[in-house]
């Protein structure tokens, strides 16, 4: 960058190191004179009413807080009100409270690195590490889209008497919904996620209005920690690991990236507080949410006019019989209600799903595909274990594999939050935008406790099914003999996570290489009309971000 002053001296400046702003360093003259000059860049957002600014980066957190209303959740939601009525509301609000914490650092990531969660692992990793952290992630993505294809079902059949297996294989179209969208770009999608999210939200609350729960034993249940009563614990343990998903880790790294976010440190810094103002309201909503459907069936299970065939109902609450709840205050229009609320609940999830499964496949594998054979991929293999159980168990049996898919997802947590925690806190990733040593401290507490308690249930759940176990004796030794290695391995995987090194730096100060782009005019990078400077993502071209 050289200019002339005005007595003809030659000056040449550098961008400082390390910042990502646009400050000159040094200025050469002909006695060698240094001193610093900054270069004021006001771009049109900065100069934006920061309300403006805060809806230009509304729409991530909406997505990514589908994850907390998937129809997995919802079960275990009303699983939980119906067994301890309100007392376990608390672990809902710490659980959204620890999502918020970490999704937060999942739009950091991306935000401050310009890649999201999947490419990072690429780079860092090792060959055999990278595809198995590929897999995993993968493997999350049908689990997580196994309970939204059989909540859509089971919705459904409660519509329309659709049989579960049929109505699966509708759910599967709903991949033409999502390449109909996709030509409009990801904020026309993030406005019907949010539309769905609201019907979702006016659905329950409309129920809880009806059914009037005492607000002094639901505000008792939020902040007056409980767990009294059999099996308080493991529903508890069932709460946290649903509200958690590894494949929204991926997804919320990638989302921000559709926003153009001057390089600066007050730009990048700037996006991150708007993307945890707007995943916090997002996640405000879910927690609203998720407090009307435990109150509704901690209500309505407790209430003295059930009848014995309710009563055992309760006892056993899933997707598909939980529509009795509001029949006697709502009559045959409670189940259109409660089935509309699991139709806006499975397709938007699902539909979400499908971006994180096309972000973890474009990050780990940069493969170039048609984006209609990539949604159809990533569909048709979580649609294939529905339908095959739906065919065979019928609705009982996609109801347990809604617990077997919540399963996976607590066991495939660490592989995604462990690389996030590392990551997030790295200079080497991050840079000058590395967390603080306070926000180390309380995420890694909290990602450490989330882990050690999925992997207490997971364990604890296995071993209690080896002792109770129907099987013949000689079955049950075997697969005890094949499972515990693999539990032992799992443990060492994720030591390795913890105690690995980074090696790999994939942060880069490349402000003058910027404004040498810029200078000659490269295509790969734009600037707006008053200076701030957006890199292109060429390689997320098919992938349609907002401009």
């Amino acid at each position: 960058m050289e200019s002339n002053n005005a007595d003809g001296r030659e000056i040449r400046g550098e961008i400082a190191p390390g910042k990502g702003s646009n400050r000159v360093s040094s200025i050469e003259n002909g006695n060698k004179e240094q001193r610093n000059l900054e270069l004021p860049i006001a771009t049109k957002e900065d100069k934006a009413p920061a309300w403006k600014q805060f809806l230009r980066h509304l729409g991530p957190g909406f997505l990514v807080s589908l994850a907390y209303l998937d129809p997995g959740n919802l079960e275990t939601d009303l699983q939980a009100g119906a067994n301890h009525r309100y007392e376990l509301l608390w672990v809902i609000l710490i659980g959204l409270i620890f999502a918020l914490i970490i999704q937060s650092l999942a739009a950091n990531l991306g935000v401050s690195t310009g890649k999201h969660l999947a490419e990072l692992c690429k780079a860092e990793y090792p060959l055999f590490v990278k595809y198995s952290l590929w897999l995993l992630a993968e493997a999350a993505v049908i689990a997580a889209d196994i309970p939204e294809v059989i909540g859509t079902a089971f919705a459904l059949n409660i519509l329309f008497s659709i049989p579960v297996w049929t109505g699966v294989l509708i759910t599967g179209c709903s991949t033409l919904l999502l390449i109909g969208l996709q030509r409009y770009g990801v904020r026309k999608l993030e406005l019907l996620i949010s539309m769905l999210v609201f019907i979702l939200a006016g659905c329950y609350f409309g129920e809880l209005s009806y059914v009037k729960p005492p607000a002094s034993e639901v505000i008792k249940g939020l902040f007056m920690p409980r767990l009294k009563g059999a099996g308080a614990t493991a529903d508890a343990i069932a709460l946290l690991g649903a509200l958690v998903m590894p494949h929204n880790l991926f997804l919320h790294s990638a989302l921000v990236l559709s926003r153009k976010i001057p390089t600066s440190v007050k730009g990048i810094n700037s996006a991150c507080r708007y993307f945890l103002m707007e995943s916090g309201l997002a996640l405000f909503i879910a927690l609203l949410i998720n407090i009307a459907v435990v109150s509704v069936s901690g209500t309505v299970c407790y209430a003295n006019n059930l009848s014995p065939e309710e009563v055992d109902q309760c006892g056993n609450l899933t997707l598909d019989s939980a529509s009795f709840l509001l029949k006697n205050v709502l009559g045959k229009s409670s189940s259109i209600v409660y089935a509309i609320a699991l139709l806006a609940s499975g397709q938007s999830s699902a539909i979400t799903g499908t971006y994180a499964g096309q972000y973890i496949m474009q990050g780990f594998l940069d493969l170039k595909m048609r984006r209609w054979v990539r949604n159809l991929m990533t569909r048709s293999i979580a649609i294939i274990p529905s339908l095959i159980v739906s065919i065979i168990g019928g609705s009982s049996g996609a109801g347990k594999l809604i617990i077997i898919a919540s399963m996976i997802l607590s066991f495939e947590l660490p592989f995604a939050l462990i690389p996030l925690l590392k990551f997030s806190s790295s200079r080497t990733k991050m840079g000058p935008h590395k967390n603080s040593i306070y926000i180390i401290i309380v995420s890694w507490i909290l990602g450490s406790g989330i882990i050690g308690i999925n992997i207490y249930y997971l364990s604890t759940g296995f071993v209690d099914w080896i002792i109770h176990s129907s099987l013949p004796k000689a079955a049950t030794v075997f697969i005890g003999i094949l499972v515990f290695p693999l539990m032992a391995a799992y443990i060492v995987s994720v030591i390795y996570l913890v105690f690995r090194k980074d090696k790999v730096t994939t942060f880069e100060d490349n402000s003058d290489s910027i404004e040498m782009e810029m200078e000659k005019g490269s295509p790969h990078f734009s600037r707006n009309k008053e200076g701030g400077t957006v890199p292109y993502r060429e390689d997320l071209a098919d992938i349609p971000f907002a401009e």
